[in-house]
């Protein structure tokens, strides 16, 4: 493969940049994490790490401007998302409140309120500890929505506990650690790859357009491009831009692509097709047979499911109407 060039990244506002250089309905998913808000140029005071590995130039946004802004960054984002494309913001709890008044200006609709907890949050002794953040999944109505609900886990996969593994992953609850670079130069904060892969994995396609708003440490970026996307973004401080244009540059496209789980669609053969009356009737039957041979509930249904090419709760129900009769 070839190294990757299939990038318009750009040194500028992410206001301005997008008016100069994307065009409306062209960008296929947003996953972005705006500035803090909240002096974050001051973070160095919770984190104890070496400060001369973080890149200077810290852009925040001011309190009193913070609407605003929001405002105006989401409605251009609103604007270059295709119809039935996705973004995704994250956002502490601080600016939560602009961050939701500014997408309800917008025609984007909220799919899923998702909680990202993390490890290690800010000590406090006088208040509970903040060790989350909200990720925010909206979709721009009109066109086809990409959810590849089977891309990370199959229908039929379970853990140790007989759980789906499927359902699971797709709770709107994540564990996921922050990454730590000891002696590597780094930015303010980045996003974790294993956040970036799974909302990339279940929101996008292979050469869908990935924009950023805030490339910031080009996490976002960098992941698009190792699972064989196209990236676009911003980042408006020169020192950050030029330090990780130089890393996004060596990237070998679609490189993860080979090292990732793959889910497998294995979902029942008669999924969603009606039931017939001798469908039905052989259900009875059959059930009653597992039940002589003292099969419980939950292994006959298993075996039922296998049988009748249906799924878990298709099978309980239409048991429980038949009991019921």
């Amino acid at each position: 493969m070839q190294k990757s060039h299939n990038h318009n990244l750009y040194c500028i506002d992410c206001i301005e940049g997008a008016k100069k250089y994307l065009r409306d309905d062209s960008v296929d998913i947003i996953i972005t994490d705006p500035p803090y808000g909240i002096d974050g140029n001051l973070l160095h005071r919770h984190y104890h790490r070496n400060e001369n590995l973080v890149i200077d130039g810290y852009v925040e946004i001011p309190q009193d401007e913070y609407a605003e802004f929001s405002h105006t960054w989401i409605s251009e984002a609103e604007r270059v998302l295709r119809p039935g494309g996705a973004i995704y913001i994250i956002s502490g709890h601080t600016n939560l409140f602009e961050i939701l008044a500014a997408l309800k200006t917008t025609c984007l609709e909220e799919r899923n309120h998702i909680i990202w907890k993390y490890n290690f949050g800010v000590y406090t002794t006088k208040k509970y500890v903040t060790s989350h953040y909200h990720v925010l999944y909206y979709i721009k109505p009109g066109g086809q929505i990409t959810f590849n609900t089977y891309s990370r886990y199959g229908s039929e996969e379970k853990n140790s506990l007989d759980r789906s593994l499927n359902y699971q992953d797709r709770e709107d609850v994540w564990v996921i650690n922050r990454e730590y670079k000891p002696r590597e130069v780094k930015n303010k904060n980045e996003l974790p790859g294993q956040l970036l892969i799974k909302l990339l994995q279940y929101s996008s396609n292979q050469g869908d357009l990935v924009a950023d708003f805030f490339l910031g440490g080009f996490s976002t970026a960098r992941v698009a491009l190792e699972l064989g996307r196209r990236v676009t973004g911003f980042e408006i401080n020169p020192k950050s831009f030029n330090h990780h244009m130089a890393e996004i540059d060596e990237i070998t496209p679609g490189v993860l692509l080979s090292k990732l789980k793959q889910g497998k669609n294995d979902l029942p053969t008669n999924q969603r097709k009606p039931w017939s009356q001798v469908e039905l009737d052989q259900l009875k039957l059959r059930f009653e047979e597992l039940h002589i041979n003292k099969i419980s509930k939950r292994q006959a249904i298993s075996i039922l499911q296998k049988e009748f090419g249906r799924g878990y709760f298709a099978i309980l129900n239409k048991l429980s109407e038949i009991s019921a009769e």
